[in-house]
Order: structure tokens, then C-alpha cells, then sequence
């Protein structure tokens, strides 16, 4: 077992002082392995047998931040760790009375896992990037009452301008009204004087993201959550939203919020259907090419 330390930019200081006194010799014997095994550039820390830790594995272990003696001793358990686990692993490996049945579990795992990695890959390729948006739309059409609001959601407009700002009579007047004319002048209104503005009457929001922005009580939510027009303050600004359209909890989920879980929906049913298909083709290739040969009738 060879322990040896190398000067590098996070672990400097606490390498030099934890392996100060073997310094002359480690330096001898890194030399020493380095003509014989090719580290690809890495810098070996420990070896166990023929198994190396390498410098670069134990920085990127160590968070960023850490004070010198807290990465101390994450590196020094992080290397205690792995020679724990090297030792061990080689006591068990001369110690399993049937590694071919072990063999035969890391090839089975082996074909698994590249098999689903490839899948995986084409179904991206095939499947998740051929969804388009009137397909989704065709089945949130069919399928609405699949998908209900699990919250509230509104439509209208969000101001908040501070105390000292002039005009704020107007805003009182202008956040309540609707209309073309009055949500212009809130628009310029708030270039010049808000702090926060939104303006989503072209969109749902979840009702509970814009009730956040309001110095409002957890206890006192549910009660705003039925006016249509809230003005609150604390000691530096008003606050000002308007409802113009809501959509309870229970209710059918706009479109833009169903979208996502619809994607993923037809994406499983175009996954199913394409894998079962690719089988089909590669059995029907590999029948006609001879590459199946069935023995004793076992067709």
C-alpha cells in the first residue's frame, strides 16, 4: 500500500502538513510507479494492489468553501473510505465459492443497462422531440376533465408603487378598471412609479404565487381569495391587484398548466408504441436474414 502526496490548489496546506514526514519517500516511489502504470494524467494519492485514488477524485469530493480543517478530514475519510472499500472488495472476491454466478449477474446487468441507455437515446430522438403542440392540444380538448386545478388561478393585474409616490388616488381608480384605456395609463403610471408591476390578463396565474407578493396574513388568504379588488399597505407601499377572471380549485386546468403532464402522457404512449414496433422490425430484419435459428421445435 503506497500513500503519496501531491502540492495542488485546495488540498496544499493540509496535504503538506498531514504527510510532511513521508514526503522523501513517497516522492521516490510515485517515481517509481509512474514507469510502469499510465495514470493519463491524474495524479495518484493511494495504492491498493493494482487499484489507484487519484488527487483529482478526492478534490472534486470536497465541497467548495469548507474551512482547511473540515477538508482535512473529509479527504482523509474520504481515502480511509476508499481503501476500506478496495480491501474489502478483494477479501470478498477470493471468498464467493461461485463468481460465475456473479459473472453471470454483471453480464445480464451489463446487456440491461445498455439496452435501456440505447432505448432511451432513440426514444429522445424519435418520440420526445415529435410532439407538437396541436397534438397535445387535440388531447387536452378529449381529455379535460383529466385535468383539474389543485389550486386557484387568476387573470388581471398586479401594482405596487410606494407611499410616497404622487398620483396613487389615480391608481385606486385605474387598478380596478379593465378597460383598454384605464390599463394603459396604470402602464405608464408604473414606468415612472412602481416598484413591482404585472399585467397577466393574457394568462393564468396560480393565485397563491401573487397573494405572496402582498404583505397579507397565511390566516387572512382565503378571505382575499374571493375579492376581486385587494388594496393592502404596510409602512412603505400600497398594494394593488385586480381579479379579472378566476378558475377555483377542482375546476378544469388551463391548457398552459395541463400542457407539461400531457407531453409527458403522450410521450409514454408514443414510447410503448415505438419500442414494440422497433422490436417487430428487428425480428422481421433478423427473419429474413437467417439470423434465427430455432433448435428441436422450439418454434
Amino acid at each position: 500500500m503506497i500513500y503519496t502526496v501531491s502540492s495542488f490548489t485546495d488540498l496544499q496546506k493540509m496535504y503538506r502538513i498531514y504527510f510532511f514526514s513521508l514526503i522523501s519517500v513517497l516522492v521516490l516511489l510515485l517515481i517509481g510507479c509512474s514507469e510502469t502504470v499510465d495514470h493519463r494524467g491524474k495524479t495518484p494519492l493511494v495504492q491498493v494492489g493494482n487499484n489507484f485514488l487519484y488527487k483529482e477524485e478526492v478534490v472534486l469530493a470536497i465541497p467548495p468553501g469548507v474551512t482547511e480543517k473540515d477538508s482535512l478530514e473529509m479527504a482523509d475519510k474520504y481515502i480511509r473510505n476508499w481503501i476500506d472499500d478496495i480491501l474489502l472488495f478483494k477479501k470478498a472476491e477470493g471468498n464467493i465459492p461461485d463468481n460465475d454466478k456473479i459473472d453471470e449477474l454483471v453480464a445480464s446487468y451489463r446487456k440491461t443497462l445498455i439496452t435501456h441507455s440505447y432505448i432511451e437515446q432513440i426514444v429522445v430522438q424519435e418520440v420526445e422531440n415529435n410532439i407538437p403542440d396541436s397534438e397535445i392540444e387535440e388531447y387536452y380538448n378529449k381529455n379535460k376533465e383529466m385535468f383539474l386545478a389543485r389550486e386557484p388561478y387568476i387573470k388581471g393585474l398586479y401594482i405596487k408603487v410606494p407611499k410616497s409616490a404622487s398620483g396613487v388616488s389615480q391608481v385606486r381608480h385605474w387598478y380596478k378598471d379593465s378597460s383598454e384605456r384605464s390599463v394603459d395609463r396604470l402602464e405608464k403610471y408604473g414606468l415612472r412609479n412602481a416598484v413591482d408591476y404585472e399585467y397577466f390578463y393574457d394568462r393564468w396565474r396560480p393565485l397563491n404565487e401573487i397573494l405572496l407578493r402582498l404583505p397579507i396574513k397565511e390566516s387572512d388568504k382565503r378571505r382575499y381569495s374571493k375579492e376581486k379588488n385587494i388594496e393592502v399597505s404596510d409602512s412603505a407601499f400600497h398594494y394593488f391587484l385586480h381579479v379579472d377572471e378566476s378558475l377555483g380549485e377542482g375546476e378544469i386546468l388551463p391548457l398552459e398548466y395541463a400542457a407539461k403532464d400531457i407531453k409527458e402522457i403522450l410521450m409514454n404512449m408514443k414510447r410503448v408504441e415505438f419500442i414494440s414496433r422497433m422490436k417487430k422490425d428487428l425480428y422481421n430484419e433478423a427473419s429474413e436474414n437467417n439470423d434465427i435459428k430455432y433448435y428441436n421445435g422450439s418454434k
